[in-house]
């Protein structure tokens, strides 16, 4: 399967697609206004010590107050492999108010919660990770070949013990195949960073950030420029030149994979990255079979719900119900990429009474998600018959940073029916009419709404007007949304 990473520079957004098969599979969106702040290393200052959430509120300066959670800090040496985690201790043992403290955002800031913050930092380079406060190695889970995990272990003991016996340093995917030169001399560029962190973090004021992550446009090529990319086409040739210089230097090995694209049609109009985008911002999906996806995400869980629509399949129902799993199952995880959803989320499949079907569903689910950058964790179908899983959550999801809640609805994805707010109306007149002494009431309403109240039915004004024994007028206002209205005594 072919691989292409597509960057389009604007006069203030980045935007990268990570392109597999001729779709595209990761959306990577960096505006001037909204950076990310994940990775970044701020000087932060305790505001509150909160002993029974064993949490604690940080001013990094940002808009928020940040937080930290006990299990996010220092906490002592953990215990042998499968032994119980030691037990936290008091929040209040390891900080108090008014205390500095050198921190790494964990999570973006993501609706009205503030940034998750982190003691145990680390530093991320191509290779590698440094860890200074965590003196341990290791090597990344998805490299899954025992000799080259062996290999990468001993190189990154030996070179943790002569360079920094004091820092963790962890080897990371793209390290798999690296050779030993190429690893130390990461860890040393890591080694000459974080001095400079520390140096900077000793004399800055608290709420000052003492390390920022990457652009976005190097920080890709960084974390996802791997031995299966053919190429990565940027659009324009100032930052093409930044780019093949930063390639060079990190790795060279795939300098050459770095093109200018000059085409006459913008650079994500190629393979539909355009429209991937537009279609990722709607709750249906539709899969080619016929059946469809409704994707509904809220502040705490995304729910995906699998229906077989205009699929009838060929044979029986089973049948055509596994068929419409099995894609769904393929399509869900693209998604969760796309749209870079997180957190909770639930699947409801069509439902299956087979055990054989549930489990080719299942292994269809987790063999797509092999290929997901992000963590994720699936169980098995619960007895309601939903797929419980999580997707680590770093970053705003792109429907939260392409959209924002709907003014007329505000958020909730429906507005009150004319039938409704004509009842309303109807309501609000009669105790307008209590309250004040009035001669008649103008009603201003949306023109549908007026044009429901004009006609001789229930929820009109007649009976309403012979109720009271006072004229209602109405008047209709083209800037009214159909939820609102106003009732004036007159």
């Amino acid at each position: 399967m072919s691989t292409e990473i597509l960057v389009n520079i604007g006069p203030q957004e980045t935007r990268v697609a990570l392109v597999e098969g001729a779709a595209a599979q990761e959306i990577h969106v960096q505006r001037a206004s909204r950076h990310g702040l994940v990775g970044n290393i701020y000087k932060g200052r305790v505001q509150r010590v909160l002993p029974g959430m064993q949490a604690a509120f940080v001013e990094v300066g940002l808009e928020r107050t940040a937080f930290l959670h006990v299990a996010d800090m220092l906490a002592g040496p953990a215990g042998a492999p499968g032994d119980a985690p030691p037990p936290q201790p008091p929040i209040g043992q390891l900080l108090r108010e008014g205390q500095d403290v050198l921190v790494q955002i964990l999570k973006d800031p993501l609706g009205s919660k503030g940034a998750r913050l982190s003691t145990l930092l680390s530093i991320p380079s191509r290779y590698l990770v440094l860890l200074p406060f965590e003196p341990h190695s290791g090597v990344s889970a998805r490299i899954e070949d025992e000799l080259e995990r062996n290999r990468l272990k001993d190189i990154v003991a030996r070179a943790q013990q002569r360079l920094c016996p004091q820092f963790g340093v962890i080897a990371r995917t793209a390290a798999e195949g690296a050779d030993e030169e190429a690893l130390v001399r990461d860890l040393e560029f890591l080694l000459r960073l974080w001095a400079s962190v520390s140096a900077m973090a000793r004399t800055a004021a608290p709420g000052t950030m003492v390390h920022g992550d990457l652009p976005l446009s190097m920080r890709i090529l960084r974390d996802l420029l791997g031995t299966d990319v053919e190429r990565v086409r940027i659009d324009n040739a100032a930052e093409f030149e930044k780019l093949r210089e930063f390639a060079r230097e990190f790795v060279p090995h795939a300098a050459g994979r770095v093109e200018l694209y000059s085409g006459s049609a913008p650079i994500f109009d190629l393979f539909g990255v355009e429209d991937d985008i537009e279609r990722a911002l709607t709750r249906k999906v539709d899969l080619k079979s016929g059946g469809h996806l409704v994707i509904d995400q809220t502040e705490a869980m995304t729910t995906i719900d699998v229906n077989t629509g205009a699929f009838t399949g060929h044979r029986n129902l089973e049948e055509t119900i596994l068929k419409t799993n099995l894609e769904a199952s393929q399509a869900i995880a693209r998604q969760l990429r796309l749209r870079n959803l997180g957190g909770i989320i639930i699947l409801d499949f069509i439902d299956m009474r087979n055990d054989d079907h549930r489990a080719q569903v299942l292994r269809s689910l987790e063999k797509e998600l092999k290929r997901d950058s992000a963590r994720t964790q699936v169980y098995d179908f619960s007895p309601l018959g939903l797929v419980e899983m999580t997707r680590k959550r770093t970053r705003e999801s792109l429907g939260h940073i392409l959209c924002e809640p709907c003014a007329t609805c505000e958020g909730r994805g429906s507005v009150k029916t004319v039938e409704t707010v004509c009842h309303e109306i109807a309501r609000e007149v009669q105790r307008a009419a209590r309250q004040f002494e009035a001669k008649a009431f103008l009603v201003l309403a949306a023109p549908n709404v007026v044009q429901r109240l004009a006609e001789n039915q229930p929820l009109g004004l007649a009976e309403l007007e012979a109720q009271l024994n006072r004229p209602i007028r109405t008047q209709a206002e083209p800037a009214y949304h159909q939820e609102n209205f106003d009732v004036v005594p007159l």
